[in-house]
């Protein structure tokens, strides 16, 4: 599994994202979700009555069969990928771990989805949309959102909150195309609008998208609160406020508070019929591709 501070070092986002995926496919394969379909078709079957401009002569002198070329423009998917870049993303300081794994994430599904002859665009947010690309299939395209990703890397952690209600009506209302919608975040704005994320999450589902949601944490230190027994000065990485405390004076108030509003944001996907995944920093990037094709499947 590639290391979070590795990625950093390496910065080759194209690359690493053509690896991860290829070795997830080889994966499949001597797996229990064999099963899963992962196709790159480069052809189609010709229907009778339509041009025959585009027929592969070359597959027809081979099989007998006429089979047509598919180009860039013919999807069959619409993908939004939306990745939260607040402050808060970018614990723990030490790889800036959420953004990097959502990074990088965001980047293998780009690749599975261009191979997948699927239409892909990004959306990179905090207190607002700082960045939003058209949604396109083709290799130039895939090459700015490379760049753009790899950008992101770079930059040093910002000062901006999270704006996740207000981010997702916008982008309820810009997408005009039924579309799946992916977003990656940690999912901190503020606890008590819990009511305020949903309204936008349906606003999603109102207009008729699917919706992915990666709960993006690093369960070891933000669910489990697992810190050495020591003095520390806590900081809000969004507000700014600091804590000074001994994990133990704080840690069982802290695990029931969290687990609890985990439990609650899991629970109002579902009623939602969003898919809600929980996805830990240290567990690598399977957890998100797997469930990618398992919500692809469900959509045929």
């Amino acid at each position: 599994m590639v290391s979070l501070s590795e990625i950093r070092e390496f910065g080759n986002i194209e690359l690493l994202a053509k690896q991860l995926v290829e070795g997830f496919i080889t994966g499949l394969h001597k797996s229990p979700y064999h099963g899963f379909s992962v196709e790159f078709a480069e052809h189609r079957l010709y229907n009778t009555g339509e041009s025959t401009r585009h027929i592969d002569w070359k597959v027809y002198a081979k099989t007998g069969r006429l089979y047509t070329k598919r180009y860039e423009e013919e999807t069959n998917l619409r993908c939004q990928l939306i990745v939260d870049n607040s402050s808060s993303m970018y614990y723990p300081q030490k790889n800036k771990g959420k953004i990097t794994f959502s990074v990088m994430a965001t980047a293998a599904l780009a690749h599975l989805l261009q191979k997948q002859r699927d239409a892909v665009g990004l959306c990179v947010f905090s207190e607002d949309i700082d960045q939003q690309t058209q949604v396109k299939s083709t290799s130039s395209h895939l090459h700015k959102l490379f760049l753009i990703l790899e950008n992101l890397l770079k930059e040093e952690p910002p000062s901006r909150q999270t704006s996740v209600a207000n981010v997702l009506h916008q982008v309820a209302e810009k997408i005009h195309k039924r579309s799946l919608v992916i977003i990656f975040s940690d999912m901190f704005e503020n606890q008590d609008e819990t009511d305020q994320i949903f309204s936008a999450l349906q606003h999603l589902k109102h207009n008729r998208h699917e919706v992915l949601l990666f709960h993006v944490t690093d369960h070891k230190t933000e669910l489990n609160f697992e810190f050495e027994e020591r003095p520390y000065e806590f900081i809000d990485m969004e507000r700014g406020e600091r804590l000074k405390l001994q994990p133990s004076q704080v840690r069982d108030a802290y695990q029931k508070y969290v687990s609890e509003y985990f439990h609650e944001l899991e629970i109002r996907c579902g009623q939602a019929r969003i898919d809600f995944v929980a996805a830990d920093i240290n567990q690598g990037f399977d957890q998100v591709l797997r469930s990618y094709l398992i919500k692809r499947a469900s959509m045929k």
